[in-house]
């Protein structure tokens, strides 16, 4: 938690840009999620945007602000002697709201007849209990109080969200701070993954080595771990495989810092030490796609079109593999690209490690100039704007050579006669390559974040895994 005037500041940067708008912006921080009973809960997570807004890392609180007179109220209730037995002594709301400079208290329950007759601006909620509440106090279905598609949410405060998006997505630098210490951290996860990799070993005590490297040092990891043998699926959680000679491992992993700020990198290893000459060809121009992004992020260039320099760099090389054939501008303009990648480049990273997409992806990822193509890959582009200062963001360029996918290419031809299905075939148990960094545009360019980069070339790749086995 950072000093009350850092909070202050944020609200009276948020009413300024809703100068003008009516009503009362409402703010419903999480609640314990019971997992199998009431008091046998899902580990403790704070909204990201009600810390950004109010910096109380605890449950059952709420807070409003009028957008007329910039009145502030934190709602909550003091807790009772039985709950102090069990949990120890605790601040008493109005504590908590002195902590982060609210001059006004409620009850938790006085909520409803503060908003009556009074215009209501809400962010989305992607909790459950947060979208029951809200549809309690304004009369709303659930379904209507969260992002249902990629455009955002109907019901929700479009002035709101736009506002609170363009103050997080310029990251102030104590909160550049706080993600070079969750890169740092990331990075010591990743190290520790790397040197547990041996043949035969299950991949879930590899996990358990990373990640409690994240809860020892930090709140734990800042998604699900992927950590498979299998990246040609992306999300692949499941970790129950002896690692076997010959194969990729993608690991795909982030720690997150005690004050909830994100990292998320991902690394290929060839489980043997040592890449297989299809396996490196492939490699190095994942490899190559990677440093051609990370050397075009600078202010003023849009992140849509370094993903489609990005994916001309990728066909060009599969077109010299002889895996496709054709003009490369072509094929870039048809969408091919997605055969092979078919997600985005990258996406914002903060507090959550997909900055904000609970408040809807285009708002968030997309300028109001800009559109989602309807193509595979690039259509999964997350983070396509113009690139500010302060931005944080993912590189992440990736092949994979998807059975099921190949199949219905070839099968519907959509690939125009440019696939060479008969070489493709023996890239059917190849698997996939993902290599990612997180990166901050600076000034003048950009830099990765953390003190050191993992080893990503793949000669660095092998002599690391060289070392790890000495």
């Amino acid at each position: 938690m950072f000093g009350k005037e850092v909070y202050i500041a944020r609200r009276k940067a948020l009413l300024e840009r809703l100068a003008g708008q009516k009503g009362v912006a409402l703010f419903i921080g999480n609640v314990d999620a019971p997992a199998q009973y009431k008091d046998n809960s899902y580990k403790w997570r704070q909204d990201s945007s009600w810390l950004y807004l109010f910096g109380i890392d605890e449950p059952r609180l709420a807070a409003t602000i009028d957008l007329e007179t910039g009145e502030e109220t934190l709602y909550g209730d003091d807790f009772t002697l039985d709950d102090i037995i069990w949990m120890g002594p605790v601040p008493t709301v109005r504590e908590l709201a002195d902590s982060v400079g609210i001059a006004r208290t409620a009850p938790y329950g006085a909520i409803g007849e503060a908003l009556k007759g009074r215009q209501v601006h809400f962010l989305p909620a992607s909790r459950y209990a947060t979208r029951i509440r809200l549809a309690a106090l304004l009369g709303l279905d659930p379904d209507e109080t969260t992002c249902s598609s990629k455009a955002g949410c109907a019901k929700a405060s479009a002035p709101l969200v736009r506002a609170l998006v363009s103050l997080r997505l310029v990251k102030e630098p104590r909160e550049i701070e706080r993600i070079d210490a969750a890169c740092d951290l990331g990075y010591e996860m990743h190290t520790t993954a790397r040197r547990c990799i041996r043949l035969g070993r299950i991949e879930q005590e590899i996990v358990g080595a990373m990640e409690g490297v994240t809860l020892a040092k930090g709140w734990g990891t800042s998604f699900p771990t992927i950590l498979t043998q299998h990246g040609e699926i992306f999300h692949c959680h499941s970790h129950e495989m002896p690692v076997e000679p010959g194969k990729l491992m993608v690991i795909d992993a982030g720690a997150e810092t005690s004050d909830h700020y994100a990292s998320d990198f991902t690394r290929t290893y060839p489980t043997s030490g040592r890449f297989t000459p299809e396996q490196r060809d492939i490699y190095q121009t994942v490899y190559e796609c990677n440093e051609l992004a990370f050397g075009m992020i600078r202010p003023g260039v849009a992140y849509r079109d370094v993903h489609l320099a990005v994916a001309a760099h990728m066909l060009d090389n599969l077109s010299q593999l002889g895996l496709v054939r054709g003009d490369v501008d072509g094929m870039v303009a048809d969408g091919l690209a997605g055969l092979f990648m078919p997600h985005g480049l990258g996406h914002n990273m903060g507090m959550d490690v997909h900055d904000m997409e609970d408040l809807g992806e285009d708002l968030v990822g997309y300028d109001d100039d800009q559109s989602r193509s309807p193509q595979l890959g690039l259509g999964s582009l997350r983070m396509a704007r113009r690139l500010r200062p302060g931005n944080v963001l993912t590189d992440e360029p990736g092949i994979y050579f998807i059975p099921a996918l190949i199949g219905q290419w070839k099968r519907e031809g959509l690939d125009g006669g440019r696939v060479n299905y008969d070489k493709l075939a023996g890239y059917c148990n190849f698997g996939g390559i993902r290599l990612e960094d997180d990166v901050l545009v600076t000034a003048d360019g950009a830099r990765r974040l953390g003190a050191k980069r993992l080893p990503i070339a793949p000669d660095e790749v092998e002599e690391a895994m060289r070392q790890d086995k000495i």
